[in-house]
């Protein structure tokens, strides 16, 4: 995989009260990824980005919800987030992203 899609599968990390227990529970953390991503892009990007060893990873779409303004109804874009899980002893530090 070249560098630039390393780049591209990983849009952000996923901030949210069930990620923060999946990742002191599990050792999961949870991450926006691009909706073309595979499995195996994913985790070859954890690996590359964080240093880590990535054990599996779990993905799924989020839907966009459909809202009502006041031009009629619009719908958010749906979006993909995969849920990495790390190999035992392994951490991952936002901070350091080099």
């Amino acid at each position: 995989m070249n560098q630039e899609r390393i780049f591209q599968v990983l849009e952000a990390p996923h901030v949210s009260e069930k990620a923060a227990i999946a990742a002191d529970l599990n050792n999961q953390y949870v991450f926006k990824v691009a909706v073309n991503a595979t499995k195996s892009e994913i985790k070859k990007s954890v690996e590359q980005l964080f240093k880590v060893k990535v054990d599996n990873v779990r993905t799924l779409r989020v839907k966009g919800k459909v809202k009502r303004n006041k031009h009629g109804m619009s719908a958010r874009t749906t979006w993909k987030k995969a849920y990495v899980r790390l190999q035992q002893g392994q951490d991952i530090d936002f901070t350091s992203v080099e």
